[in-house]
């Protein structure tokens, strides 16, 4: 792809080159092989950059050591190869990114928004189960803030917690003395800071679901930014990599939808851009359940062109794209290339 224009600037101690159009990634974890499910997510985000002439990205986000092997790494790499489907870019892999995040969380201590917090699973949960509440929001419930205020050391064995309440009543009372004028303005599409309400409440734009709004303290609670293990938190991770590598556009699964809020928190307590989002509908397993590798979800094939083929089809299908079914021995960039019409004619970028 032709380079695009950018401009240089300073994030978290470090400088980066911020594109000045379309960029967008696929990013999955390395827990095992990708399935039909991973390949919808990665064609979605794949067509929107190429409808739009924009870089696509491929990032490993592998940080969480326990679940993560490299190996697994690899053979996504090669399973999205075999589909047509390359990083314009060198992938980036998360487990070498420690000292950026590691930058984004001493900004966040400095403004006063950080705290340690020793309390275990067990803990929430008992005291959820005394208010009555036993249904877990997504496996975690909603954290009371018991820690917070204790002014407890930041040790090992401790896990570190954002202050909603705080971050959201920082970025309000630095919003007015924020200019966007060195940002480039087509850099997600969107204002730099979106200033959530006292209370923790955000609202921002789907793409494809229009308006949307989470209440981040009553949904979520104060959130993990670094686990007691030391392993660096999702939230915290992707929000500095999609701003290092000025990522645009981001296009995902709906599965990811409500991560959104207290991604688009951070990126503003950070001083960040926001990109636009676009959640795609998921793929569904017969009993009606997500495919995912925690259900089971039986590993992409693709053994042979046809079976590649055949899974892209598939992809599109779930994507509710009308394309026509791959030729025998299609071209696998033509087959490609058919599908964008169908996805930029109901996906513009704002």
């Amino acid at each position: 792809m032709p380079a695009q224009p950018s401009v240089q600037f300073l994030v978290l101690g470090f400088i980066y080159s911020a594109p000045m159009n379309y960029r967008g990634r696929f990013a999955p974890s390395p827990t095992g092989p990708l399935h039909a499910g991973s390949l919808a997510a990665a064609l979605a985000s794949w067509l929107d950059a190429r409808a739009h002439d924009g870089a696509w990205l491929i990032r490993i986000e592998d940080v969480d050591s326990a679940r993560c092997k490299a190996q697994w790494g690899q053979e996504q790499l090669q399973q999205l190869a075999a589909h047509g489907l390359h990083s314009d870019e060198p992938v980036l892999w998360q487990s070498t990114r420690s000292a950026a995040y590691a930058a984004a969380l001493q900004q966040l201590q400095a403004q006063g928004l950080v705290y340690a917090c020793h309390c275990s699973r067990k803990k929430i949960s008992d005291y959820w189960l005394a208010q009555g509440v036993d249904k877990a929001r997504h496996g975690d419930l909603v954290y009371p803030g018991f820690c917070r205020g204790a002014g407890l050391p930041v040790e090992d064995g401790a896990a570190l917690r954002l202050d909603v309440g705080k971050a959201c009543e920082a970025v309000i009372a630095s919003a007015a003395k924020q200019s966007t004028a060195a940002m480039p303005s087509r850099w997600g599409g969107l204002p730099r800071r979106c200033a959530p309400c006292n209370d923790g409440a955000l609202s921002w734009t789907d793409r494809q679901l229009g308006t949307q709004s989470q209440n981040i303290t009553q949904i979520v609670g104060d959130f993990i930014l670094r686990r007691a293990d030391g392993c660096w938190a999702y939230q915290l991770a992707v929000v500095v990599d999609d701003a290092a590598q000025g990522i645009s556009h981001v296009v995902r699964g709906l599965d990811l939808l409500d991560n959104t809020p207290r991604q688009i928190l951070l990126q503003n307590a950070l001083g960040l851009p926001t990109p636009q989002y676009l959640h795609t509908p998921l793929v569904l397993a017969a009993d009606g359940q997500k495919l995912s590798k925690q259900n089971g979800a039986a590993a992409l094939g693709s053994s042979s062109p046809a079976q590649c083929l055949a899974n892209l089809y598939a992809a599109a299908q779930a994507l509710n794209l009308p394309a026509a079914k791959p030729q025998a021995g299609q071209d696998f960039s033509a087959y490609l290339r058919s599908l964008l019409p169908f996805w930029a004619a109901h996906h513009p970028v704002f």
